[in-house]
């Protein structure tokens, strides 16, 4: 869990800075990244940050047909566009968090390919408007398996984003694809994919990575560390409390992402816990005792489709 957490913290640390912070040798860190990797479906993967860079979010909840739903969510998470792809709710809804990379892109698939899909009975789209907790504050944090000591020594010593939107100059894309497919990439790895000199790419990612356009994630399963159980949390607030809710959310342990959304409910959130009862005991705890929540639809997750990479067969 320690490498785990050290690698959400900066996801290209090297083996031997990381050994350094956790007492260990370099290749205790490199064998249990390994098995990892091996076993417990860990990826480290460059991300774009569309709130850094002033793109929309969407959530699509797509209802359908019982023999339908599989299929639909395959072909989702196959999109460069997806991420979050899962089956909830029986096994008849798919949910999708999307990140259209122009309004088109959003347009010709709420408009074009999924009305014509006929498998999907019922399409919902939502906006989110502002986010709480996800991205780049990762869940692991909220375990504490470092301490501040170890958790400073691995932070990136990077200048405080401005107050303006993110960019991807053109000349980047070709960096931030190597950084997608496998956020360790060495330099040697990524001067290949992109044609620059060590320097240049050296200069370009340590760019990318201060302004905040790009964060290194690390995708892993949760049930290697105890936790079985996960659920979309639909969330009604009162407006005036809306705020105040999603900061709470963002505080509570068992969330691992939480925005504000547009749609019937106010507020959207992903909750983890080791089983059931454990959900049960937040819903109807810490949750549902929070001034300003009126109404919370549950959706268990009954399999995660693509996480931050689609992986078949998974």
């Amino acid at each position: 869990m320690k490498l785990l957490q050290a690698l959400e913290t900066d996801g290209r640390a090297s083996f031997s800075k990381i050994a350094k912070v956790l007492g260990v040798s370099d290749q205790t860190v490199a064998r249990r990244y390994r098995r990892l990797t091996a076993d417990g479906g860990l990826r480290v993967v460059g991300m774009r940050n569309a709130e850094r860079l002033g793109r929309d979010h969407w959530i699509l909840r797509l209802r359908c047909a019982p023999d339908g739903a599989t299929t639909i969510a395959g072909a989702l998470a196959r999109r460069p566009d997806t991420f979050w792809v899962g089956l909830t709710s029986g096994g008849t809804e798919v949910v999708c968090l999307t990140r259209p990379r122009t309004p088109g892109d959003r347009e010709d698939l709420l408009l074009g390919k999924l009305p014509r899909t006929p498998s999907i009975v019922e399409i919902r789209a939502h906006q989110l408007l502002h986010s709480f907790f996800g991205g780049p504050r990762g869940w692991l944090g909220k375990l504490a398996p470092l301490t501040e000591e170890q958790r400073a020594a691995l932070t990136p010593d990077r200048p405080r984003a401005g107050g303006g939107p993110a960019r991807i100059a053109p000349e980047d894309e070709a960096l931030v694809k190597a950084l997608e497919a496998d956020g360790r990439a060495t330099y040697p790895q990524l001067q290949r994919a992109t044609g620059l000199s060590e320097s240049a790419v050296k200069r370009r990612l340590a760019a990318l990575l201060d302004a905040g356009g790009v964060f290194v994630d690390v995708e892993y399963s949760p049930e290697m560390l105890g936790f079985h159980t996960a659920a979309i949390l639909w969330i009604t607030a009162a407006p005036g409390a809306l705020h105040s809710v999603g900061e709470a959310l963002a505080g509570h342990f068992e969330i691992a992402f939480a925005s504000a959304t547009a749609g019937p409910s106010n507020l959207v959130a992903t909750a983890v816990a080791r089983d059931t009862a454990g959900l049960y005991g937040y819903i109807s705890g810490r949750l549902g005792q929070l001034d300003g929540v009126q109404h919370v639809e549950t959706a268990p997750f009954l399999r995660r489709v693509k996480q931050l990479t689609y992986r078949p067969g998974r």
